[in-house]
Order: C-alpha cells, then structure tokens, then sequence
C-alpha cells in the first residue's frame, strides 16, 4: 500500500500540465516498473478515464488503486495522486502573486508550457499506435476526427458513437464467423 501511495504521489509531484501530461509517467511507472498493469489495461483506463467525469489521471489512478487493493487502495492512489498538487498550489498562491511578473518566472513557465505539449504530443502518437489499428479504427478514427473538426461534435457524443460503433462491429464479426 506504500508502494501504491508513493508512486501515486511521485507521478503528482513530477507532471506539469494536467491528465495528458501525466499519461507517460503512468505508462513508466504502471506499466513497466511496477508490472500493475499492460499496456491495453492501461490504454482501457485512458479510455474509461476519458468517458467519466474527473481528471484522466485520477480516474486511472483510482483504478489501478482499486485493482490492487480495493476500495481502500483506490482512495489512497487517489489522495497520492492528488496531494502534491495541493499543496504546490497552495504555496504558489500564497507567493504568486508578488512575483507574477518576474521575467525568469514568465520564461519558466513558457518552457514548461513547451515541454508539457511535447508530452502530450508524445503520448498522443503513442496512443494512436496502440489504440488505432486495422481498417475499422482508422475509418472510426477519420468519421470521429471529422466530426469534432468540421461538425463540431461534442465529445462525449464521439465517445459514444464510437463505443457502440465497436460493439456493433464486434458483435457483427462474431455473428458472421459462426
């Protein structure tokens, strides 16, 4: 449950920038180091994650919490994963404000900014190779693309429509194989 608790709060400590920006340290420290999770469990939490409400990476360390340790392991992944924000943001507020316009902070904060859409970026690619494969994921992805750009589909109706576009494609595959 330590273990649990200080990776949870190391991946707080260490991400910039939100949920997305915390999906590599997850991928390295779930997956790889500490053996939790495979790459398609953890890509199913992403997705799981993205359809609740809540933070990506919340929702996902609450997950991993609850299949290693229940309810309880669930909290405390969630707590761990949340502490570290709270308390930097606490103590930045209580300064920020004399110090908003020092150059070396603006400066600071720009390259944070760069960096954090390079790990998105990264993660994004990552992704698409993992989760987009086969003749039905790209026409899934190019019909869902196309409907958030040009059609200015909401979200949570692309996740929906693409959810019961893989079941019926699924259950149509099963259907015709028997």
């Amino acid at each position: 449950m330590f273990r649990l608790f200080l990776t949870f709060f190391k991946i707080g400590l260490f991400t910039f920038g939100g949920g997305y920006a915390m999906l590599p340290l997850l991928q390295d420290e779930i997956v790889r180091r500490n053996r939790w999770a495979s790459d398609e469990e953890l890509m199913d939490y992403y997705s799981v994650g993205q359809c609740t409400p809540g933070i990506i990476a919340v929702n996902v360390a609450t997950f991993i919490g609850y299949k290693l340790h229940g309810w309880f392991g669930g909290v405390m992944a969630t707590v761990a994963i949340i502490l570290p924000s709270f308390i930097i943001i606490c103590l930045i507020a209580s300064i920020l404000l004399r110090f908003m316009h020092n150059t070396w902070l603006i400066h600071a904060f720009a390259g944070i900014r760069i960096v954090v859409a390079a790990l998105i970026f990264n993660t994004l690619i990552d992704m698409w190779r993992k989760g987009v494969n086969g003749i039905f994921g790209y026409i899934v992805f190019a019909l869902t693309l196309g409907g958030l750009l040009c059609l200015n589909l909401s979200a949570i109706w692309a996740v929906i429509a693409a959810g019961c576009a893989g079941f019926l494609y699924a259950y149509t595959r099963r259907r015709l194989q028997k």
